[in-house]
């Protein structure tokens, strides 16, 4: 598969121009021509970059790429050895952030509530972002944490009381705990995200909404993972995700 033809397909796919991202999504690092085998993982790390190239990947596909708004332009250090060894070894190095965290069934947002068997309704925010639905059983707060752990495999940190009944739920992948007041805002029991903040606790404890911190890079696996699978399928190429362990 050529590599142009490749991204266009997927820049379509994700209808990129629907956002004003912090960061270019498509095509970062021009690597070789022809594309038989994508590696997926969620951070272009040095240890996903070796990983991928010890896999014999020909496009490593990820979630949070390089070259971030503010950031540092010049080309040194961890920026100068990762762009070096993708272009050593003719990496194509491709990220999309906000248009998979929005995809309406690829999507960070989606795939995560699929997996933990979240009843969708809609998006909210601009963009749509933020999704929100039902639990198909009522539970309390700490039988839903509960869920979360075992389903992703880390302990989520959780604010509110833990015998709360929770039926409406809200919940965006990643570093999504800014967008507590808009879910504050569509009356829901408990929002679920990433990341915490120090003020999250206070909005939440004070609005009597609940919030899970359930882990950033755990709740943002499976998005980019379906989209490597739907490519694959799509042109018939070989598609492996490399899981690069991280904490937070």
């Amino acid at each position: 598969m050529n590599i142009n033809a490749l991204i266009h397909y997927t820049q379509q796919l994700l209808q990129v121009e629907r956002f004003k991202d912090y960061c270019p999504n498509g095509l970062q690092v021009q690597g070789k021509t022809e594309v038989r085998k994508i590696v997926t993982g969620v951070t272009a790390s040095m240890a996903l970059l070796q990983a991928a190239h010890e896999a014999s990947a020909d496009l490593i596909l990820v979630h949070h790429g390089y070259f971030w708004r503010n950031e540092d332009p010049r080309i040194v250090g961890i920026k100068r050895n990762r762009l070096a060894f993708l272009l050593k070894h003719e990496l194509n190095l491709a990220a999309y952030h906000l248009p998979l965290d929005a995809h309406i069934t690829l999507g960070n947002n989606v795939q995560l509530g699929n997996l933990l068997g979240f009843e969708l309704e809609g998006f909210s925010g601009d963009p749509a972002i933020i999704a929100y639905g039902q639990l198909k059983h009522v539970v309390n707060l700490q039988t839903l944490a509960g869920h979360i752990e075992t389903t992703l495999g880390r302990k989520p940190l959780t604010i509110g009381d833990s015998q709360k009944i929770v039926k409406k739920i809200a919940w965006c992948t990643g570093a999504a705990q800014g967008y507590i007041e808009s879910a504050i805002e569509l009356g829901v029991d408990v929002f679920i995200s990433g990341e915490i903040s120090e003020q999250t606790t206070h909005l939440a404890l004070e609005s009597g909404v609940s919030y899970i911190s359930a882990g950033h890079h755990v709740t943002e696996r499976y998005g980019i993972k379906a989209l490597g699978m739907h490519l694959a399928d799509k042109f018939q190429l070989e598609h492996q995700f490399i899981d690069i362990e991280n904490p937070v």
